[in-house]
């Protein structure tokens, strides 16, 4: 029989265990998330107003904070273009995009138990 105990994954003394998932959960689990992953990915870049009306119940600043979060991920680009008015646009990036369609299976999974 092989030795599996190098696969297993890496658990602290009182037993919490460190998976790669975590800062992926952390970040998913915030309220709108997913929505804005799949309401940014649907478009090839969206403005703050078109966001906002695809999540009409989300505040501006919670909105706003998981744009902060997932930019700062690297899950979302920000081009902020020199005109006046000024315009931001924001769009996935690849890691952005890839974590997209990885969603895809889990949400259609999850729309058809419905």
């Amino acid at each position: 029989m092989a030795d599996t105990t190098a696969d297993a994954p890496a658990c602290d003394v009182d037993g919490t265990c460190y998976c790669p998932l975590t800062g992926v959960i952390s970040t998913l689990s915030q309220k709108y998330a997913i929505q804005l992953v799949s309401i940014i990915g649907a478009h090839d870049s969206l403005r703050f107003a078109e966001i906002e009306a695809h999540l009409p119940t989300a505040s501006t600043s919670t909105i706003s904070k998981r744009l902060d979060e997932f930019e700062e991920a690297g899950l979302v680009s920000r081009t902020q273009y020199n005109e006046i008015p000024p315009r931001v646009e924001y769009a996935l990036t690849k890691d952005g995009d890839e974590l997209r369609a990885r969603l895809e299976p889990l949400l259609e999974w999850a729309a058809s138990t419905e």
